[in-house]
């Protein structure tokens, strides 16, 4: 098709025309929000480096999973920042710890919103390490049934879902396991399977009270040269039990979405991370961009690509910027 005979142009002539085009629909089904709880009672500590996110105690989590829900947000995940750590996490699957108590507070208030937990050890650790730590090593093996554990906690107190994070290798096997022998075998598990060792990190570490306090995560997070690897770890993980593969972070990994898409057949989730979001809101700060245009773009960009359900701090305004559309 060539110019005159073919003009592209007329088919973007006006809003309906470009509507009944679209090839790539974003909706509020696609958003999952990610929360920050800590103890207390009426605390909204503001995270400098992720504006308008906050660390906050359950009741105004409870205030905020209503909203989400409002907006038609179908689901949140919960990231837990403790008021103790220790070396083994034990407030990681205390029964009376953290996420624990805000996943009851939720689930009893906004019972049909879904609640998905992050499992991982690095927030409630004093080294902040996904796992146990020998001699300055991170122990694989041993880390794998304090996650088991975890996770089992946060369905015992109502998780709908619950989200593995630490890259340990054989988790998905173990959280598996340990749901099935308690009668969990009905609640899925959303794997980060394919989780690279990222620069976009930061302003989530600051807000979740997890840096590493020694050495990095390269051991056991992902080299962001490699993609072949990104399809060994998806398909361990599916072979494992997880129902949902997830790719972290998302905008400098489109190109893994895409290819996961078209080698795997579970739901692929896609994380729009903090360091992604922080550069558009300080973009949006300095009067530099326009953070809304911006947010829509990069979200439809990862639909694009391949993801089913996308994990962002932009998901209320996102929600609301798609109902008013």
């Amino acid at each position: 098709m060539l110019f005159p005979d073919y003009r592209a142009r007329r088919m973007r002539a006006t809003p309906n025309f470009r509507r009944l085009i679209r090839e790539t629909s974003l909706s509020q089904d696609d958003l999952i929000l990610p929360l920050f709880a800590v103890e207390g009672r009426a605390v909204k500590k503001p995270i400098a480096s992720m504006p308008g996110h906050f660390q906050l105690s359950k009741d105004y989590l409870v205030d905020l999973a209503k909203q989400a829900k409002d907006v038609g947000i179908p689901a949140i995940i919960l990231f837990g920042v403790p008021d103790k750590k220790d070396p083994l996490a034990t407030r990681a699957y205390a029964a009376d710890g953290i996420v624990q108590k805000t996943v009851a507070c939720i689930k009893d208030a906004v019972p049909d919103l879904a609640v998905i937990t992050d499992v991982c050890l690095c927030g409630y650790t004093d080294h902040g390490h996904c796992g146990v730590v020998e001699k300055g090593i991170i122990d694989n093996d041993a880390s794998l049934d304090l996650l088991a554990r975890t996770a089992l906690s946060h369905v015992r107190a109502g998780a709908d879902m619950v989200a593995p994070s630490d890259m340990m290798d054989g988790r998905v096997t173990e959280i598996r396991q340990a749901l099935d022998e308690e009668g969990f075998s009905h609640v899925p598990i959303m794997s980060y399977a394919v989780k690279y060792a990222s620069a976009f990190y930061g302003p989530f570490r600051q807000a979740a009270a997890s840096a590493p306090q020694f050495g990095d995560r390269k051991t056991y997070q992902m080299d962001p040269a490699n993609a072949v690897e990104a399809i060994r770890e998806a398909t361990m993980d599916i072979e494992e039990g997880a129902d949902i593969i997830m790719v972290k972070p998302a905008l400098a990994y489109l190109d893994i979405i895409l290819r996961l898409k078209q080698e795997i057949d579970l739901p692929i989730a896609a994380y729009n991370v903090s360091g992604e979001y922080s550069i558009m809101k300080a973009g949006e700060i300095m009067g530099w961009v326009d953070a809304k245009e911006m947010v829509m773009e990069t979200l439809t960009a990862i639909k694009r690509a391949g993801a089913d359900m996308i994990l962002t701090y932009s998901a209320i305004e996102a929600a609301k910027y798609l109902e008013d559309r």
